[in-house]
């Protein structure tokens, strides 16, 4: 048995679950620095982020997928079409609905913020690390996908 086959006892688990957690959310800061997509709370943030990966929603769909009154995702939806990140046409079912979207000038710039961020990460794993590194991140890269499937 090899040394890299044997058990890592629980302290140091603790301590590298830890460390994990806040490295996480140091790139995450980092990556959003790198995205410049502008200055919006938390809860706007999260609000394009359902809307671009769930597609168009009603106000209370969104405000349910939230866990927050409909009266509140008005307000955070009244900043982001004021904004011109999202746009609202009748719901073809219900013509009392409003039924958002991202608007195609946001979603181009939601491209090109991802490319950004990628490109950033390029750059730095190729001038930082050393090849064996970026062999050795592509192995921990791998770990941390089998870390998150459930």
């Amino acid at each position: 048995m090899s040394k890299t086959d044997l058990p890592v006892d629980p302290e140091t688990l603790h301590a590298m679950a830890e460390d994990l957690r806040v490295l996480v959310g140091k790139l995450r800061r980092r990556m959003r620095e790198e995205a410049h997509i502008g200055d919006f709370t938390p809860s706007q943030v999260q609000v394009l982020g359902l809307l671009e990966r769930e597609g168009p929603a009603t106000v209370t769909a969104l405000a349910r997928a939230q866990g927050m009154r409909p009266q509140s995702m008005g307000e955070t939806l009244s900043v982001l079409k004021a904004a011109g990140l999202v746009s609202g046409a009748p719901d073809p079912n219900d013509g009392r609905q409003t039924v958002l979207s991202l608007t195609p000038a946001f979603r181009k710039k939601v491209k090109a913020s991802r490319a950004a961020r990628e490109d950033w990460l390029f750059r730095t794993i190729q001038t930082r690390f050393s090849p064996a590194e970026q062999q050795q991140l592509a192995i921990g890269v791998d770990l941390l996908k089998r870390l998150i499937v459930s």
